[in-house]
């Protein structure tokens, strides 16, 4: 009797221990909380680092269904992410080893500047060797960019306004010629190389592609349709579709992230205010939409039947939180503070127990409960190297402002 009741004073005290500790957790000043995640963040990469370092061209994607690490060779549209995510924590640490690594992971991705067959070598090159030569001033990394803007400009129709994101054969033969608003995240690539080479074709292309975006993939109250399929002879849309939503109709979270951070960055990069309305409207329909969760976290779609139920993206909100600390700052006071306010509440949310990985385990990614593919069945409820790279990217902004 003794022994069982000491059992059920011990798990009471385990269980408010816990709490405790979760509300010490949301209760820690922002400060102190950014950079314990951040110094967790380092430790956590370093083993992830580690763990790769015997094969040249492998980089991590996500886990698998029996846990392990699945990695990825330097083609796939993620590859550029985690040597992204070293470079901010170079940039955090100033860890001479954590720049040996960032160096040793982009060098992974280098042949892809040449990439014509897909639209993701804005991801997989800005995100590496554009934060490479942002944070280093290395000219060894500079031209690798000015290369990939070149490949990437191969893709854009003046026909349709825009760059193509898959190639027919490799995708749903019924779209002729298929836009994904993913996209919008590769037009940073553009945009900086035109300003750094004074190339204005990339600056065009760029501008072309965002305001068909704009104008195209858009429903009346600012959600984003995932794929626009145009038609090649007329250049006009032919089928307005999703291949990661729940159904055409549906706001698929990961895409209204895409499209809130792309013309975000659109409008610091061009300070035109259509870019901004853009954005401060589709920011607007993501916090308040009915169906976003208390902590931020968004279901990995806005209408999932299965709500409340549905499985959440941390991917989503970490792109999300990212994007809302950028458009904070040009904005006015009182939308600054809202938008302020649901990334901080990412933020904590994030660096909770219940989102953030302990030290060596997740497969040494940072992140938990993100959503690849509900539709295929595909990376549900995973970590993924992309929800990593812009926690990481979200915490270091939110510290320059706070500092």
């Amino acid at each position: 009797m003794m022994k069982r009741l000491f059992l059920v004073v011990l798990a009471v005290n385990l269980a408010y221990n816990f709490q405790a500790c979760k509300i010490i957790s949301k209760e820690l000043p922002i400060t102190d909380l950014i950079d314990s995640t951040l110094n967790f963040a380092v430790k956590q990469s370093m083993l992830m680092a580690e763990s790769l370092k015997n094969d040249s061209l492998k980089l991590p994607k996500t886990l698998d269904k029996n846990g392990k690490l699945e990695s990825i060779g330097p083609w796939w549209w993620t590859s550029g992410f985690f040597p992204g995510q070293l470079w901010y924590l170079y940039e955090h640490s100033g860890n001479d080893e954590m720049k040996k690594w960032a160096h040793n992971y982009t060098m992974r991705v280098k042949a892809q500047q040449y990439t014509t067959d897909n639209h993701d070598v804005g991801f997989i090159i800005f995100c590496s060797f554009g934060n490479a030569f942002r944070i280093t001033g290395e000219e060894q990394y500079y031209n690798v960019i000015n290369t990939t803007a070149k490949s990437l400009s191969t893709r854009f129709s003046e026909k349709t306004g825009t760059i193509r994101s898959w190639d027919r054969a490799n995708w749903n033969k019924q779209w002729q010629y298929p836009v994904i608003i993913d996209n919008m995240m590769n037009l940073e690539l553009l945009m900086w190389t035109a300003r750094e080479f004074n190339n204005n074709n990339f600056r065009e292309i760029a501008l072309k592609h965002a305001n068909t975006t704009a104008k195209h993939h858009f429903r009346r109250d600012f959600s984003s349709f995932h794929v626009v399929s145009y038609d090649t002879i007329t250049g006009d849309p032919e089928l307005k579709h999703t291949s990661q939503g729940y159904n055409h109709e549906s706001a698929w979270a990961r895409g209204q992230a895409w499209g809130l951070y792309g013309f975000v960055m659109m409008y610091r990069e061009s300070r035109d205010t259509a870019y901004l309305n853009q954005a401060r409207n589709i920011a607007r329909f993501i916090i308040e939409h009915p169906n976003l969760p208390g902590d931020k976290i968004p279901f990995w779609d806005f209408n999932a039947p299965d709500i409340p139920n549905a499985k959440r993206d941390a991917s989503a909100a970490a792109i999300i939180c990212s994007a809302l600390i950028e458009l904070s700052q040009f904005v006015n006071q009182e939308e600054s503070k809202m938008f302020l306010d649901v990334a901080e509440k990412q933020i904590r949310t994030l660096s909770s127990p219940e989102y953030l990985a302990s030290i060596g385990e997740n497969g040494n990614f940072l992140l938990k409960h993100s959503v690849g593919h509900m539709p295929n069945g595909t990376e549900v409820d995973v970590p993924l190297s992309y929800a990593d790279y812009y926690f990481v990217e979200a915490l270091m902004r939110y510290k320059v402002l706070l500092y």
